[in-house]
């Protein structure tokens, strides 16, 4: 996919996320004033801070689709996986926030009653509806451009859903069985959860910083058209890095050394063309040497002049 096709999808689920988050922090407001849980003002403490998060995402992709210039010539893709990385250490403090409380809940059950459960169910069964719709587009999004910003905010709301399901099972408990306890057991296994989402999605994040290769299926597929394009006797030191959903690729291909420029222009040109068709994300610059001669010839000084 093109980039204006990707930054457009990109910025859609980004746009989602934090209209769903104004929505749920609102709706969870009024919920939290007329049940005075506990379970509700968690969620609702959790939905504040996705909207923060998914307004920092939107930033950093409109940053990192400016296109490149004199100080950034592979562009700002980076921004990405920096905006990423700062996600996933935020989903990691947000996880152990929320398993400390959930502990400290556990051992110290509230005193205060929960009053009118029945519309706090209601607020947040609206609330599963309208995450659950959107985890499922950013996973689509994600899944066609490879963005690890949409992945991190997705994750977000992903976790979202358990505590949000567990905060109408307490609700639930709370009207039907005096039970106020069983959202925090839920939370522990939330937090759990967004702990290994927030590992990985870091992961990620820092190895494209570091300038990790491609994923090697990546690496084997433009190895493979380039091993059987037409006119290309060879290649090397084909090299690969990554920086937000991008994919930089480096590659010689060898040529017969007595036909044309035009003719040696053409075959890459078509190679070329044939890599990103596969790999859309991809950015590829393509050098050409002449077939059978040492790919990095000693430095010679040039002929003196007679």
């Amino acid at each position: 996919m093109s980039q204006a096709p990707s930054l457009r999808l990109n910025l859609s689920a980004s746009l989602a996320s934090v209209t769903v988050a104004l929505v749920l922090v609102g709706l969870k407001l009024w919920a939290l004033s007329a049940t005075s849980a506990l379970s509700v003002a968690a969620s609702l403490a959790d939905s504040a801070m996705d909207l923060m998060v998914s307004l920092g995402a939107m930033a950093a992709l409109i940053y990192a689709a400016r296109p490149a210039d004199e100080d950034h010539a592979f562009g700002h893709s980076s921004a990405e996986d920096l905006a990423a990385l700062g996600q996933s250490l935020f989903i990691l403090i947000s996880a152990g926030i929320i398993g400390w409380a959930a502990v400290a809940r556990l051992l110290n059950p509230a005193d205060q009653p929960l009053r009118e459960e029945w519309q706090g169910m209601a607020v947040m069964a609206v609330s599963v509806t309208l995450t659950l719709g959107l985890v499922l587009w950013q996973g689509r999004v994600a899944r066609r451009t490879g963005s690890r910003v949409v992945a991190a905010d997705r994750l977000h709301y992903l976790g979202d859903l358990v505590p949000n399901v567990g905060a109408i099972i307490s609700l639930w408990a709370s009207a039907r069985l005096g039970l106020g306890q069983i959202d925090s057991i839920v939370a522990l296994g939330a937090a759990g959860i967004l702990v290994i989402g927030a590992l990985r999605i870091g992961k990620g994040a820092w190895d494209a910083l570091m300038d990790r290769a491609a994923e090697p299926e990546v690496i084997e597929g433009i190895g493979e058209i380039a091993r059987t394009w037409p006119g290309v006797h060879g290649f090397h030191d084909l090299k690969t890095r990554t920086a937000g959903s991008k994919v930089f690729v480096n590659l010689h291909i060898e040529l017969d050394g007595a036909q044309s420029l035009r003719q040696a222009h053409d075959i890459g040109a078509g190679l070329r063309r044939a890599i990103l068709a596969a790999y859309p994300q991809a950015d590829v610059i393509i050098h050409k040497d002449v077939a059978g001669d040492e790919a990095h010839p000693p430095a010679s000084a040039p002929p003196a002049d007679g």
